[in-house]
């Protein structure tokens, strides 16, 4: 657990002049959030305000890259995201039951051709 105080504290007026999302409170008439670091290339207000992905997040905060491919290495695309409890101990428990390799999106194995009957 993080917690900040001063002007990165969750409601301080300051926070939005600061902070990249911009969602902290913004005084009147203040267009956009100002960019601190100097270094950094110029950003448009939309990316100075948009959040960042879970799966950003993820590469951040435990460098974990959920959009590299684990077999090739190329960039994978996330079609969805199951975020209702139910639906994932529904499929945490098919598996469970049923058991789940992980080549299971690939072909089957390999067997001999069928036997005519005589």
């Amino acid at each position: 657990l993080t917690r900040f105080h001063g002007v990165f504290a969750p409601n301080a007026n300051l926070r939005a002049q600061l902070t990249p999302s911009g969602r902290g409170k913004r005084p009147a008439g203040d267009a956009a959030p100002v960019d601190v670091s100097a270094h950094d290339a110029p950003r448009s207000p939309e990316e100075k305000r948009r959040a960042m992905s879970w799966a950003q997040r993820l590469k951040r905060v435990f460098s974990i890259d959920v959009t590299a491919c684990v077999h090739c290495g190329g960039t994978v695309r996330i079609v969805a995201s199951i975020e209702e409890p139910t639906a994932i101990r529904a499929i945490l428990a098919h598996f469970e039951k049923h058991g789940a390799r992980e080549e299971a999106h690939y072909r089957p194995a390999a067997r001999a051709p069928p036997v005519q009957a005589a």
